[in-house]
């Protein structure tokens, strides 16, 4: 099972959001549909920007934790890296 670290946006340079999950696909759907509540809902945040697959839950909690304390160029410099179009990637998320 993989355990996976994701950044969500509500556009190129709006709101992010950092999380962990066992589930990606299930999470980004809580997230899109507002089940989350919290600081998606109230900032809109509904595009899987970025995510990174571990092997256990720990590392992609201290993944998370270490993201949080980031500052936001730090956070932007990541996606745009990864994904400089800030395309939604939910569609690259592999299957178990």
């Amino acid at each position: 099972m993989a355990y996976f670290t994701y950044i969500m946006a509500s556009r190129p340079g709006g709101a992010l959001y950092t999380g962990s999950t066992n589930n990606l696909r299930q999470r980004v759907e809580q997230h899109r549909s507002g089940a989350t509540g919290g600081h998606t809902a109230k900032y809109n945040i509904r595009t899987l920007v970025w995510f990174q697959a571990f092997p256990t839950y720990g590392e992609a909690m201290e993944q998370e934790r270490r993201i949080k304390r980031w500052k936001r160029v730090w956070k932007d410099q990541l996606i745009m890296e990864a994904n400089p179009n800030w395309r939604d990637v939910s569609g690259d998320i592999p299957f178990d």
